[in-house]
């Protein structure tokens, strides 16, 4: 069945760890949804024509909507599809700072243990890559000196699971997976997929083995493939669905209209520019054009990016 400009297109690869996050969320809800399978590493040409200019992994698409960042992501696929939710049980947002923690302080413990136990994936294009990617040295040396302390730190982390985990329960919140079992998963996937040394931390804890096993048994949805052709093209053809809506409560007095630059507040700092369509407290989305896919419209999350007049 060939997609179309209401069908989930999800710009990924499949050792992308943030990418598990959401094809984990797509496996809660039971999703159907296409692969378009981008490069690791720059150049990203087909991707950077829909977003402007961000190349970080995954990158969400529908029609000629487009969503940067896991965050945007996920919070746009539970607007869309409320039931089943992602936030089960009395998780009425914490999965959210749940899903802020093993985004940075678990994600570095295991990007340590990973990269400074040696991995195929470190050669010298990845390695210029990812400094690109950071604007700073991607150190291979020092992470292998840090390794033994940020195996200290990966265990302690696995520790909070395991007691959160301590009366049996079978995910994090209780009965029902949810945002923040999709959002510790994928460290622990990660860490599976390339370090043999951090898989030896993971299965001291039983609890977490048994959580880790019921999430992996949940799937990833429908999966199908498209290629980066046809997804561009789609959203030639297709129209956003985003409204123009002014946020009265927009804090730096932004408003439909208004020429603004967004970039991430951590590590690929690209600046995407356009015309802002609407925000909110959790939320900014942008117009902008390109000549291989017209108009688009790029939403961003406000909680890790940064929001500025061009």
């Amino acid at each position: 069945m060939a997609a179309t400009a209401q069908s989930i297109i999800f710009h990924q690869y499949d050792i992308s760890p943030f990418s598990e996050k959401v094809r984990v969320a797509f496996g809660i809800k039971s999703l159907e949804w296409y692969a378009c399978d981008e490069p690791v590493i720059m150049p990203k040409p087909d991707l950077v024509a829909l977003t402007g200019g961000y190349r970080k992994i995954p990158v969400m698409q529908i029609g000629a909507d487009v969503y940067c960042d896991t965050q945007i992501i996920l919070r746009e696929l539970e607007k869309r599809f409320p039931s089943p939710t992602l936030f089960p049980g009395a998780d009425k947002g914490l999965g959210w700072g749940t899903a802020m923690w093993t985004d940075r302080v678990f994600f570095q413990a295991a990007v340590a243990i990973i990269f400074g136990g040696g991995t195929p994936l470190a050669d010298d294009a990845f390695i210029k890559d990812r400094e690109q990617l950071t604007g700073r040295p991607f150190d291979i040396e020092g992470m292998k000196a840090a390794s033994p302390m940020m195996a200290e730190q990966f265990r302690a982390q696995l520790g909070w699971l395991e007691e959160q985990l301590a009366d049996g329960r079978k995910f994090l919140i209780g009965d029902e997976p949810g945002l923040a079992d999709a959002s510790a998963f994928y460290n622990l996937a990660f860490v599976r997929w390339t370090s043999p040394n951090g898989v030896k931390i993971i299965e001291t804890f039983p609890g977490v083995l048994a959580w880790e096993k019921h999430v992996a048994d949940i799937g990833h949805g429908k999966r199908q493939e498209i290629s980066r052709e046809e997804a561009l093209d789609i959203a030639k053809a297709a129209t956003s669905t985003e409204e123009a809506k002014a946020d009265p409560g927009e804090p730096n007095g932004f408003k439909p209209g208004d020429a603004v630059t967004v970039m991430a507040d951590d590590y690929g700092r690209d600046p995407v520019i356009g015309d802002l369509v609407s925000s909110s407290a959790q939320h900014i989305a942008i117009k902008r054009n390109d000549p291989r896919v017209g108009d688009v419209v790029v939403h961003f999350p406000r909680a890790g990016f940064l929001v500025m007049k061009s």
